[in-house]
């Protein structure tokens, strides 16, 4: 007897049917930059589609992914000055602070995430206060704990720390519940890797290092194991849900982060990611729709429950007509 698994392939609405994994407009959170003017919606020449927003303009965006059933962004600001500690990073008036705050009153039910580190606002672009050459990490805990106290002060629904210092889960999960807000989650960037996937990313957001690197604190693309450890860290200092960062070089790492954590976990589809698939798209190579959904569905399949993605608008477009 010949064994025909093809015969559960053989029409549209039969693979429907027996379709192990799908993906969803609510696994989607869209990262969005934000930055000082009126009426500003300027391209990112690295990241085709992609945009840096004023605040006006990002209600705006915000508004028209709302409408397609996103449900959530994640917020990165481009402040109007820097500094040696990234003061800007904590001010009432910031711009990701002046950005939630108008989300939320246009758009009440809208889940806002805010991005929590200090490379867009320090002159020297590192994730935190440099002491005698070299990132100080105890040094830059208090002022992670600012920033994301401001944030959710303006009205965030979720802060994300992104710098990757030891113990920054806990010194932000104590400021908040000190300060009554204990109802505030955290999605910790968990699992961020030292990784050459960032490259359009650090132009959008004007953040990379003006010397060295960040190999001294983001994780060694080698490790495995150490990821492990680091998402059982966070899990343990109080954080709501985890991130693995980058995601599809690190598909192993997102299905063995799935098997160890009862939290719910995100993956970071991220700008190298992105801009790969719309360069080879616009040069003819790939069918770059479809390698979009396939690429996305491979990060669900792997075990994350969340996406962060700049695809989110496009992706929620043809699932909508796909539907």
């Amino acid at each position: 007897m010949i064994v025909r698994p093809r015969r559960l392939r053989r029409t549209s609405a039969i693979r429907d049917m027996v379709r192990e994994t799908t993906l969803s407009v609510k696994d989607f959170i869209t990262p969005l930059f934000v930055k000082h003017g009126k009426g500003v919606k300027d391209p990112i020449s690295s990241m085709p589609g992609q945009y840096q927003f004023s605040v006006d303009t990002i209600v705006k965006e915000a508004g028209e992914l709302w409408s397609l059933g996103i449900p959530a962004v994640i917020l990165f600001g481009l402040p109007d000055e820097k500094d040696d500690t990234g003061s800007r990073s904590w001010a009432d008036d910031g711009i990701v602070q002046r950005a939630v705050a108008a989300i939320k009153e246009s758009l009440p039910e809208m889940v806002v995430m805010t991005d929590v580190c200090l490379c867009e606002y320090t002159d020297h672009g590192h994730c935190g206060v440099i002491i005698n050459g070299v990132v100080d990490n105890d040094a830059t805990l208090e002022l992670l704990a600012r920033q994301a106290l401001s944030h959710v002060r303006a009205g965030a629904d979720f802060v994300a720390p992104s710098d990757m210092m030891d113990g920054r889960v806990a010194a932000i999960r104590t400021a908040l519940d000190q300060e009554g807000y204990q109802d505030i989650g955290i999605l910790s960037y968990a699992v961020k890797y030292a990784s050459a996937f960032y490259g359009p990313f650090r132009d959008a957001a004007d953040s990379a290092p003006q010397f060295g690197d960040r190999t001294g604190y983001q994780m060694d693309p080698a490790n495995l194991l150490e990821a492990l450890k680091e998402a059982e860290l966070d899990m343990e200092e109080g954080a709501d849900m985890i991130m693995v960062k980058p995601a599809m070089p690190y598909l192993d790492v997102i299905s063995r982060v799935r098997e160890v954590s009862l939290l719910p976990l995100a993956a970071y589809n991220v700008s190298g990611e992105y801009a790969m698939v719309k360069a080879a798209a616009e040069r003819g190579w790939i069918d770059g729709e479809r390698v979009m959904m396939e690429m996305l569905i491979s990060i669900k399949r792997a075990g994350a429950d969340l996406i962060l993605t700049y695809f989110a608008k496009e992706a929620a477009r043809g699932l909508m007509i796909d539907d």
